[in-house]
């Protein structure tokens, strides 16, 4: 059982982050229905997000863009604000359109931002899955996902410094 696993039996929300620390980290839950096409990611919380700039914590949303073998983008969308919560909980689930020939060339990446102001916001940190995924942990959780049959798999991620 590596770092980052985790149990999902019995709810999302009981789920425990196993890498102990102040890293700042996101739980994802991945599901791709092959039949449909539709592979759904639910942003389901953080921990440990930080507001670099001031001392009190952080407006955060999730941005998750989706990108073909080439870089560009297919499709993007974003979490709903949660403010000032260090470890939020967002439970929104977004769904792409992916054909299962096209989902091993394909790259989600999910950057957690703070909103500072209207203008202003400052990346907390990213990480990708799939085609070019940003580390082994992340990997591993989209082929979990590619041969888990339709059933949501869930992983904690450490999120990586813009």
């Amino acid at each position: 059982m590596s770092m980052s696993e985790v149990s999902c039996s019995e709810s999302t929300s009981s789920c425990q982050s196993l890498v102990h620390g102040s890293a700042p980290e996101i739980l994802i839950g991945l599901l791709y229905n092959a039949t449909t096409g539709r592979l759904s990611a639910e942003v389901i919380k953080g921990s440990h997000f930080k507001n670099l700039a001031a001392n009190r914590p952080p407006n955060t949303y999730v941005k998750l863009t989706l990108l073909n073998s080439m870089g560009q983008e297919m499709s993007k969308c974003k979490t709903s604000i949660r403010r000032g919560q260090p470890n939020p909980v967002y439970k929104e689930t977004f769904v792409f359109q992916v054909a299962l020939f096209q989902l091993s060339d394909v790259t989600l990446i999910l950057s957690v931002y703070n909103k500072r102001s209207m203008k202003r916001k400052e990346m907390i940190g990213w990480i990708s899955l799939g085609l070019n995924s940003s580390g082994e942990d992340e990997l591993n959780h989209w082929t979990e996902m590619k041969e888990s049959k339709g059933q949501q798999v869930c992983r904690w991620h450490t999120l990586l410094e813009s």
